[in-house]
């Protein structure tokens, strides 16, 4: 029920082609050089306003900063309109969800109280591995063993459909969860009916999947949280936050012939992460925006977790309204849509004034040049001119010495052989790259050109195409750029996340034999988002982010050693060199494609049915009962342990004394670093547990699949193959080294020993500590290895949120002090005046180093507690423990 004191009076009506809308008028306020997204988060406020959660002085708090300059530390309530899942991160928080009913049967409660309040969509996608590939059946194949290997998940989430109200599903082998919601659940203005009125509203959201951003390119404010923070939201716990910086990016000029969307993003990526903004608003303005179709803006926005923002947004104008068109919306919304934006002071004319800003930063777009990003970090941009010596760098640091004579190995019974730089993936993936028909269709033109020049795909290279959408599918074949892609090898591998997330599946056995017997340093190629140590595949130690034609042509070439803007890519028929710009399209080309072979039509027809499923996923059989049956024997849904003797008051909190480092890290750790979603080695404790349990390694899925399991996450975390703990410097991966016997053991291992010695843990970190993805499992992970404390230099804002929302507390050095300046090693114990850091949001909290010599030495640390709700999280030892005391309480 939406009620308002209105104490501002901006309730009113719009009448839009016969049908009147209540709304709340932010121009009635003097807000009109208010960045637009902080315009949304008013309108919320204004909604809300209820003298509790939200008040009139939280509202001025959103309003004066960008009058007076001054800013205030007072927090604010916000409510998004609904929420996103994808199933990797959605299937742990619906299990919570299913614990808490459990619980609140257990103490005589009502388990119906644990129900969504605002409306969720999950949308499997993240489940598909490319098994199959290069080969008409790849798709059927794929899905087929997608569905045999998740029966289990896909039983418990059918469950849930029918447990929960307010809560959809989109079967598996329909898209990616950002797609979709780009081209079909978004609505850029909200409805909801209230008795006989209907309010409008922002379409607003909050996703547990970090790159819940893409849908910012179409004016609708959204960003990602961890599925913690995500179940309260959905039990009706309101988001508190302070106010957000807002930083204006301002575009001019228009992309240049040979150049994409992804080079834009990159270096827009590069750009804002040397800037530092995290934790804040990006909001893009400026002349620019006139050249930019929407789904580049997408592209770009769907990266705000690469440059560490909140959210990348772009207000409503009127290419939103030829996009919303485009992709088949309802008439009646559509104009809605503009009616409401233009009457909010939220749509963006070409002469509107700019907005004021907290900071600018400003791109000509036509200085934009071809680029990758990597070997690891997304905001490494490389030129592409740049990338063969950026290369060899990479592997000189690897080798050394070694690194001057190119190391190759004959692949066993194959006619080549296999070389440091050789790629053997190349994935034209992820919902940065496949929301945007250009590059998708500049792919196509690639491999159609190619194949005019007879060239060909080398064969050490694993070829995929994991479109976001089945539409991508449709224009594809309707432009006969399907059947050019498919001789190259880039046929339909399914319609998911895959390589980005993980699930590029295996090499084949001889590269992978290859690799290993020489020590290879091969590369991967994908058109995605993320490429972290680890991420992409066990045996891939450098891999770059690219376009999608880019990722073609690093096919047919199959090394990052051969320079495509002057090298030859290959030879035609009559051995002539064939270089990159000869089979590169020009804009023309793919506009006109775009134009003659895209309808809205195509979107209608394929999101008819879009929450119905196959026959395989409609015969999934499913229960009616209120909580969930678990099944003991479940190696993938098992009951956590959160709610085990559940008490109604919560824990004193102590302070943490005697403290040993489980791990001693250093910059941009990861998520996961922290806990991996690719394959699950079978040497590590996760492996040796489901070994344990009679599953064999070729039915092991990936660490995202199992994650309703919580004894296979525990065991996975920091399970990294390239985590590097400075504890143990001579090894890689999660090993660590026992304080109290100098055993070396797995990290895992070492927690059970710990805890058997009542001993609490803490981990010590670099910049950037939890960057990627938004991974509730690095926290719940962390808080199940009985870690009090992370102690960083800086923090990512999902992660520093998810930790205390699983009772971790984070802890952020002073300038120049660090791990390095204490001369930490691990063999060192911790005292942290937990206390006294905890009475006010953003206090000092005391830190004592006690080193094996005896000597002592106690610095100030920052509590990253920054609101006071968090910190009623905290005091409860979590933000679900919260959520159903609170729930309890008000029986």
């Amino acid at each position: 029920m939406i009620a308002s004191l209105n104490s501002f009076k901006t309730k009113s009506v719009l009448n839009v082609s016969e049908k009147s809308y209540i709304y709340y008028d932010v121009t009635k306020l003097d807000v009109k050089y208010l960045p637009y997204s902080l315009k949304i988060l008013l309108e919320n406020l204004l909604r809300h306003e209820d003298g509790i959660n939200v008040s009139y002085e939280d509202i001025l708090t959103l309003i004066e900063p960008f009058k007076t300059r001054k800013y205030s530390s007072r927090e604010i309530a916000y409510r998004p309109a609904r929420i996103l899942m994808q199933d990797f991160t959605g299937v742990p928080a619906l299990v919570d969800l299913a614990a808490m009913r459990d619980a609140m049967n257990e103490i005589g409660d009502d388990p119906s109280k644990i129900n969504p309040l605002l409306p969720v969509d999950l949308i499997i996608d993240h489940s598909l591995i490319v098994d199959e590939f290069g080969h008409s059946d790849a798709f059927n194949n794929n899905i087929q063993l997608e569905l045999t290997r998740n029966k289990e998940r896909y039983k418990f989430l059918k469950w849930s459909q029918k447990a929960f109200s307010n809560f959809r599903i989109v079967p598996p082998g329909t898209g990616i969860c950002h797609q979709i919601n780009l081209e079909y659940l978004a609505q850029t203005v909200w409805t909801k009916e209230e008795g006989d009125k209907t309010i409008a509203y922002p379409d607003t959201l909050i996703g547990t999947d970090s790159h819940t951003t893409m849908v910012n390119g179409l004016g609708v404010l959204g960003w990602g949280v961890g599925g913690i923070e995500a179940e309260s939201s959905m039990l009706g716990q309101p988001i508190t936050m302070l106010v957000p910086e807002v930083v204006g990016f301002k575009l001019t000029g228009a992309i240049q012939e040979g150049t994409t969307a992804t080079d834009l993003v990159l270096k827009i990526t590069q750009m804002l992460r040397a800037k530092g903004v995290v934790g804040k608003f990006v909001e893009f303005y400026g002349s620019g925006l006139n050249e930019l179709p929407l789904a580049d803006r997408a592209t770009i926005a769907n990266m705000a977790p690469e440059y560490g923002a909140f959210c990348g947004f772009f207000p409503v104008d009127a290419e939103t309204i030829r996009y919303l068109r485009f992709t088949g919306r309802d008439e009646s919304r559509i104009e809605l849509v503009e009616a409401y934006a233009k009457a909010q002071g939220m749509w963006r004319e070409n002469n509107t004034d700019y907005p004021k800003f907290n900071d600018i930063i400003e791109l000509n777009i036509s200085t934009v040049l071809p680029s990758i990003a990597g070997p690891k970090r997304p905001q490494d941009r490389i030129l592409l001119t740049e990338a063969v010596e950026n290369f060899k760098t990479t592997l000189r640091s690897t080798l050394g010495n070694k690194a001057n004579t190119r190391r190759s190995i004959k692949v066993k019974n194959k006619n080549y052989q296999l070389n440091d730089g050789d790629v053997v993936i190349a994935a034209i993936t992820s919902c940065t790259n496949t929301s945007n028909p250009s590059v998708l269709i500049a792919a196509g033109l690639v491999a159609q050109k190619a194949i005019e020049n007879n060239l060909m795909v080398k064969p050490w290279v694993k070829t995929s195409l994991a479109p976001g959408s089945q539409v991508v599918s449709d224009y594809l074949k309707a432009a006969g750029l399907q059947d050019a892609l498919d001789k190259l090898g880039f046929n339909l591998v399914g319609y998911g996340c895959t390589t980005c997330i993980g699930n590029s599946g295996p090499l084949n056995e001889t590269i992978r034999t290859a690799v290993e017997t020489g020590d290879l340093t091969v590369c991967a190629v994908l058109s995605g988002n993320r490429n972290f140590e680890g991420r992409i595949n066990h045996y891939v130690k450098a891999s770059y982010l690219a376009s999608p034609p880019l990722v073609v042509s690093y096919a047919l070439t199959g090394s990052l050693l051969v320079d495509l803007k002057h090298d030859p890519i290959g030879e035609d028929k009559n051995g002539n060199p064939v270089y990159l710009r000869d089979i590169w399209p020009s804009n023309r080309e793919i506009v006109s494609i775009i134009q003659s072979q895209i309808s809205p039509e195509m979107y209608r027809l394929r999101y008819k049915n879009v929450f119905q499923g196959d026959k395989d996923w409609q015969n999934i059989p499913v229960s009616s009962s209120l909580t969930y049956e678990w099944n003991a024997d479940s190696t993938y849904v098992k009951k956590p342990p959160y709610f085990i003797d559940f008490q109604k008051k919560p824990k004193v909190i102590k302070n943490i004394s005697g403290a040993c480092a489980l791990a001693i890290l250093g910059d941009s750790v990861t998520t996961d670093h922290i806990s991996p979603a690719g394959l699950i080695n079978e040497d590590g404790p996760s492996g040796k547990f489901l070994l344990a349990h009679q599953i064999s390694p070729i039915n092991f899925n990936s660490y995202g699949s199992r994650r309703g399991n919580h004894e296979i996450m525990v065991r996975g975390t920091f399970a990294n193959i390239r985590l590097q703990n400075e504890i143990t410097t001579d090894l890689s991966g999660g090993i660590t080294k026992i304080i109290t016997t100098g055993e070396q053991t797995s990290i895992f291992d070492a927690s059970v020993e710990y805890g058997k010695l009542n001993i609490p843990l803490v981990i010590i970190a670099g910049k950037e500590y939890g960057s990627g993805s938004s991974r509730d499992w690095a926290a719940k992970g962390t808080y199940m290895l009985g870690i009090k404390a992370v102690i960083a230099e800086s923090f990512e804002r999902i992660h520093r949120s998810n930790l205390i929302g699983m009772g971790v507390l984070p802890l952020q050095f002073p300038e120049g002090i660090n791990r390095k300046s204490l001369s930490l090693t691990g063999n060192e114990t911790f005292n942290i005046d937990v206390i006294s850091s905890i009475i006010s949001p953003r206090m000092r909290a005391s830190l004592t180093v006690i080193y094996t010599n005896g000597e002592n030495r106690t610095v100030d640390l920052l509590c990253c507690i920054d609101t006071a709700n968090e910190l009623k999280y905290y005091r409860h030892g979590g933000i679900l423990y919260y959520v159903l005391r609170q729930l309890t309480a008000n029986a």
